[in-house]
């Protein structure tokens, strides 16, 4: 198979690397890529959400499989896209990426299914908003409706956080047209897991579980930002609790989304909370999350090229997805100044020599290569460093020696992704 992935972050190196161990793989084709990218297949200086441009180049290229990777190419419609041109794309529509691309749209989905969500509230302007908080109290949960790159979220502690958040969204414009609308929800309590799906139509195939570091800072402090890091599998929620959940939350939208003549083809990304009540859904990306893809997929054992290509298909009969019984973790290093205005053109070096360490995968975001060669920062989310293990306390370990290696004077990260995991299993006696 000829295939066109589409992205340029850490997610997309980390599928990249999957999908070039694939028997089936003829050539592999990134659109934009970036340098980590650049070894595994060929980049093209198309971007993202250049849906046209996407097309022309599958087309030039003989593409027989569309692979999105972020979910801008998706809500900008690539899927409807790639099948008015005859080209098979895992992916959903565009109307069916409504999931992520509008908070409201989801919430309405939940109801209607009757999937355990937080009670919620949608608003068109700033004074309502600001007077239901008022009366509602804190902690509350504000969400700009569209697509803010893992920016539009804010946990509310108190009123005064949710009314600034508002005010930044809703009257600042700080998050441009996403922030015009926002879903106030209460705020759910317990651990927080992303559950990954292979989905056709009313069918659900099971791909895994990681739990993702949100917050910029050690301790879970600071404002939310795409993620700073992951372990995969979470602690106490195994193969069993994640089926069950499917149950609960996923495939009873599958039907919904049927029900309404907008069936779900793709990979779903369920967030979700352990509450005391049981799972109850945060929110619905419609790809793999970054960077719990990084921490998954270095896991996988069996061809994600034959899934992929199933799930373009809409027929998931027989599809074999299995991973290592080993942990991983993935380790984010951001820029100075991320999530605000991140610090960038300073050289990264010694990426060989972290991946030269055991079980170390070193997946590359926002880089790219200077005049001279060498690699650069060139955005927020730089470097996502990953490991495996037969523990999570080796694969944690193997991850933060990775880190120390590498030099890159602007490069921050947390010092304790994973500890809230392993203090977790020393709990449970595992």
């Amino acid at each position: 198979m000829r295939v066109l992935l589409v992205g340029s972050g850490g997610r997309e190196h980390a599928m990249a690397a999957a999908i070039a161990r694939s028997p089936r793989l003829e050539a592999l084709f990134i659109a934009p890529g970036n340098p980590g990218t650049a070894v595994l297949g060929t980049n093209c200086a198309v971007k993202a959400d250049d849906v046209a441009g996407l097309i022309a180049l599958a087309r030039q290229e003989r593409i027989d499989l569309v692979v999105p990777g972020p979910e801008a190419p998706l809500v900008a419609g690539i899927a409807d896209a790639c099948k008015a041109a005859g080209i098979a794309c895992a992916g959903p529509t565009q109307a069916a990426a409504a999931l992520e691309g509008s908070k409201t749209f989801t919430k309405e989905v939940c109801d209607a299914a009757n999937i355990p969500t937080a009670r919620w509230e949608r608003f068109d302007a700033a004074a309502p908003a600001l007077d239901y908080v008022r009366r509602h109290g804190a902690p509350v949960v504000v969400k700009a409706d569209g697509l803010a790159a893992g920016k539009g979220v804010v946990v509310a502690q108190s009123v005064a956080e949710a009314e600034q958040a508002i005010t930044d969204m809703m009257t600042d414009g700080t998050l441009g047209q996403a922030g015009h609308s926002v879903v106030i929800e209460d705020c759910l309590v317990g651990d927080e897991v992303s559950l990954f799906a292979f989905c056709a139509g009313e069918t659900a195939v099971l791909i895994g579980a990681a739990q993702d570091h949100k917050r910029i800072g050690d301790g879970d402090t600071g404002p939310n930002t795409g993620g700073m890091g992951a372990v995969s599998p979470p602690t106490g929620f195994g193969r069993a609790e994640q089926e069950a959940a499917l149950d609960v939350l996923v495939r009873p939208m599958l039907r919904e989304m049927a029900r309404r003549g907008t069936p779900f083809t793709g990979i779903i990304f369920a967030g979700l909370m352990l509450t005391s009540d049981g799972p109850q859904l945060i929110e619905y990306n419609v790809r793999f999350g970054d960077p719990e893809a990084e921490a998954l997929l270095i896991r996988l054992e069996s061809d994600l090229l034959s899934a992929l290509a199933a799930v373009a298909k809409g027929d998931l009969a027989g599809t074999d997805i299995r991973f290592s019984g080993q942990s991983s973790i993935s380790v984010i290093m951001a820029a100075k100044g991320y999530p605000g205005r991140p610090v960038t053109g300073g050289v990264i070096r010694n990426l060989a020599v972290a991946e030269a360490l055991p079980g170390v995968h070193v997946f590359q975001a926002g880089t790219k290569r200077d005049d001279a060669g060498e690699i650069v920062a060139a955005g927020g989310r730089v470097l996502a460093v990953c490991a495996t293990g037969d523990t999570l306390a080796q694969a944690r370990n193997r991850a933060y020696e990775a880190v120390g290696l590498i030099d890159w004077p602007d490069g921050i990260y947390r010092h304790d992704i994973g500890e809230r995991a392993l203090a977790a299993q020393e709990k449970i006696g595992q």
